[in-house]
């Protein structure tokens, strides 16, 4: 099976997906940090297409950068507190790896998904 990376943003305060939303993937070897893709979920909180697909896809660290203050002021959310929402996770054999996103103004949680 090759590795590939998906992810998905749910807006938990309205109870819907979080359409709109830019989202970047980052590779972080030692102290670099390379930007691979950037993408913008579509009306089901999901990107079109792996952030990672199976081409590109290789083991190692990773950041997603959630940009959920433009969200959240696009949605008219109160945004003095959530602005940019880094995760960093290792991915280290070739597997469908998803990162879902779950986020209201106030907190977000993540989670190895499947």
């Amino acid at each position: 099976m090759a590795g590939y990376l998906t992810t998905h943003v749910l807006d938990t305060a309205l109870g819907r997906p979080a359409a709109g939303l830019r989202i970047e993937l980052f590779r972080i070897d030692g102290t670099e940090r390379t930007r691979l893709a950037e993408a913008v979920t579509n009306a089901d909180g999901r990107t079109d297409d792996p952030i990672l697909p199976q081409e590109r896809f290789e083991t190692g660290i990773f950041e997603l950068v959630f940009h959920a203050g433009d969200y959240l002021r696009e949605s008219g959310a109160p945004t003095d507190f959530l602005d940019v929402v880094p995760l960093r996770f290792g991915m280290t054999e070739a597997d469908h790896y998803h990162v879902p996103l779950l986020l209201s103004p106030f907190s977000y949680a993540t989670y190895r998904g499947s």
